[in-house]
């Protein structure tokens, strides 16, 4: 196939429209329900005040503001591909916006700014006149208009992902499982519940000692699903992703599409956990040399332990001595020359991450 013929298949699959709408049609879709912003996604897109009284100051100052992109669901609802922060502050200041558990979240007091020092405590709408818009002021903001790209719902079903891949990676605050987060979100909200539910377990928190700064990015569900997405790969196609960050986007919505076997996931995965706390406490995941464990977590070593112990966890734990034994396998290893050449500085991610878990599956079979 050539290069035009690829172009014309993949635009062909993609169908959109582009509008200007006003604030105010906007609110009136937010609040009958016909607007999905994913108030989950609050936790993860993070603005303060400031950044929030900025784009209040830009529509009242009739400064652009970047598009918003949403997607068209089978039921004609939009929700919200790009622009949930800047759709979520405009909500919040005129009082609409909802938390997850559909309370409303108190509204915003804007902040003075160089250019409206006059900004200073004020709201939507008070009994305190210079606290508050006045009706021009009010009109005037909900006549605003911003420009809103939408993807049709005859579009291929992996455009929705795709746009947001594009569209929060590169430049943007957010990590790479936080992106992935808000896509399990998107596609399956009872599967990203079910993988924060495994996260919040003592013993595989115990085994994973990583920084704040990880925890605070979401890595512990990047660690679960490294063990959940092997099976749900194709190993013969793996060598068409370049990096491991593009190979678990598009395993984990094939896992949340799936949708399966969550009560023997969540047995395995408690029983794998326990055991290598039990064994080898925090240190399982570091270095072993001269007889004892050291230095940082290493994300090579739990792919080859932590995935070796999980698939074979029910014929471990029928072995009488299955700690003595297991704590005699992970100390060796730390020596195996697929371990050790992978652990060489210019390995590539995504031949790490087949390597170690076909390894680590053998290697662990009792």
């Amino acid at each position: 196939m050539s290069l035009q013929q690829e172009i014309e298949e993949k635009a062909s699959k993609i169908f959109r429209d582009s509008y200007q709408m006003s604030i105010g049609e906007l609110l009136n879709l937010y609040r009958d329900g016909e607007l999905d912003i994913h108030p989950e996604f609050q936790r993860v897109f993070r603005w303060n005040d400031f950044q929030k009284t900025k784009l209040i100051e830009s529509i009242m100052l009739n400064i652009p503001i970047p598009p918003i992109f949403v997607s068209q669901n089978e039921k004609g609802i939009w929700d919200v591909v790009d622009g949930v922060q800047r759709l979520s502050t405009i909500f919040q200041f005129v009082g609409l916006l909802k938390n997850e558990e559909g309370k409303k979240i108190e509204n915003l007091k804007l902040l003075p700014t160089d250019y409206l020092p006059s900004f200073d405590s004020v709201q939507w709408e008070t009994e305190n006149e210079k606290e508050s818009f006045t009706a021009e002021q009010r009109l005037f903001f909900k006549r605003s208009r911003i420009d809103v790209n939408i993807v049709k719902k005859e579009s291929d079903p992996n455009t929705k992902y795709e746009l947001f891949q594009r569209l929060n990676t590169g430049g943007s605050f957010l990590s790479d499982q936080e992106v992935r987060s808000c896509l399990m979100i998107m596609t399956n909200h009872d599967y990203y519940n079910f993988i924060v539910k495994l996260s919040k377990n003592p013993d595989f928190n115990n085994t994973v000692p990583i920084t704040d700064r990880k925890i605070d990015e979401q890595y512990l569900l990047e660690l679960i699903l490294r063990l959940l997405v092997p099976a749900v790969l194709d190993d013969n196609k793996i060598n068409a992703y370049q990096e491991i960050s593009d190979l678990l986007d598009k395993m984990t919505i094939k896992l949340c599409k799936e949708n399966s076997n969550k009560g023997e996931i969540e047995e395995a995965f408690s029983k794998t956990f326990k055991l290598l706390n039990e064994t080898e406490g925090e240190g399982v995941f570091k270095t072993f040399k001269d007889g004892r464990h050291s230095g940082p977590f290493l994300t090579a070593a739990y792919q080859g332990i932590a995935y070796g112990v999980f698939c074979n966890i029910s014929n471990i734990g029928k072995l009488s001595n299955n700690k003595k034994w297991l704590s005699e396998k992970i100390s060796n290893f730390y020596k195996e020359d697929t371990f050790t050449k992978n652990m060489k500085p210019g390995t590539k991610s995504v031949p790490r991450f087949k390597d170690l878990s076909n390894f680590g599956k053998v290697f662990f079979r009792p």
